[in-house]
């Protein structure tokens, strides 16, 4: 009887064990799962995946496991995701347009682990619908990633999208496979500051007109940027810095006035200096009104919208003038003179200049 007794116990005390273990073979992780960590312009309410639009969105994840997987599918099949397994150097993952499987990492040591899939593509390119993770052998999801203490957000065009930064030939090619928001200046200023980073942006845009119909005015308030009555809840998230780098477009399509979307905006009379600056003015008086307690650095550069003799930065000053708010900055980057986009190294030049900037005039 006490033989029997004991095995009894023995068969109970394995059961609890095996009951309070989380460790499986293998693992989904749900893309609503709350130890999930996005950034960006993220909606997991309203679908049956995660729309991921902007540049610079990302998702990451800690576990423990032998491999890690994702689920994924793309509007247009012209996207492409940095995938960085353990903090290490990241590499490129290119979703077809049929939700599939992507094997990330395999062979992994025991332990903790940690990966990260951050956009490298601007909106136009279409969405990504990301469906969840798959964890493989003794798989276990770990506490979600660590949040930031310090919030930006950044509002711009091609610069701030890292559009051609890694065209090593120079030519400045559109195929977005040379994009890269990750490189941005953007980007590295945030990462110098241990901040959460979310990127709004768009090649082209201007303020009062752009290469395309849409203007930032009519954007920066949107979830999904291709659909005017998907709003963004501001509350969900409240930025420390926000940093607007926006009028390089502005300053080239204020003079052509047979392009179509000049005409659009403005007919056949090109703006007045006073309409130019009262509507940067009440771009960044909107982003104010959704941002009380925000600094807010209004920036240009480095193109050639601040080489010199240009009337550009002027009208920023004059903008941010006419506001008078103690929050509120100017910083222009000198124009890198030389043709194109900016590289990786002009990139990191203009981060320096903006990390110079905040730490000498912003105490956060």
């Amino acid at each position: 009887m006490l033989a029997g007794k004991r095995s009894f116990f023995i068969v109970l005390g394995l059961l609890v064990i095996a009951a309070c273990s989380t460790t499986k073979n293998s693992l989904y992780v749900d893309y609503s799962s709350p130890k999930l960590g996005y950034s960006g312009r993220i909606d997991t309410l309203k679908s049956k995946a995660v729309g991921l639009y902007w540049s610079g969105t990302s998702i990451k994840m800690n576990f423990k496991g032998k491999a890690i997987s994702a689920v994924l599918e793309d509007e247009k099949g012209d996207n492409y995701f940095n995938v960085i397994v353990d903090h290490d150097e990241p590499f490129i993952l290119r979703p077809d347009t049929i939700k599939k499987t992507y094997l990330l990492a395999s062979g992994l040591s025991k332990g903790k682990h940690s990966i990260e899939l951050f956009k490298r593509t601007e909106w136009d390119r279409g969405k990504t619908m990301f469906h969840g993770f798959k964890i493989a052998g003794h798989a276990n999801i770990l506490p979600k990633p660590e949040s930031y203490n310090r919030r930006m957000e950044f509002y711009g065009n091609s610069i701030t999208a890292g559009y051609a930064v890694e065209d090593f030939s120079g030519a400045d090619s559109p195929d977005s496979t040379y994009t890269n928001n990750y490189r941005s200046y953007a980007r590295l200023t945030a990462k110098h500051f241990k901040a959460d980073y979310r990127c709004i942006c768009k090649s082209g845009i201007g303020i009062t007109v752009s290469w395309f119909p849409m203007t930032m005015p009519e954007l920066y308030d949107r979830l999904d940027p291709e659909n005017a009555d998907s709003k963004w809840d501001f509350s969900l998230y409240t930025p420390d810095i926000v940093v607007v780098n926006l009028f390089q477009n502005d300053s080239w399509l204020v003079e052509k006035p047979d392009f179509e979307q000049f005409i659009a905006k403005f007919g056949t009379q090109p703006p007045t200096e006073d309409y130019i600056i009262n509507t940067y003015s009440q771009f960044v008086k909107s982003i104010r009104n959704k941002y009380p307690k925000a600094h807010i650095i209004c920036m240009l550069g480095n193109m050639d919208a601040t080489q010199e003799c240009s009337k550009w930065p002027s009208y920023i000053e004059q903008a941010v003038s006419r506001l008078n708010d103690s929050r509120m900055y100017t910083h222009f980057v000198p124009y890198k003179g030389t043709p194109g986009h900016p590289s990786i190294s002009e990139q990191e030049d203009m981060s320096e200049s903006l990390v110079q900037f905040i730490d000498e005039h912003i105490d956060w």
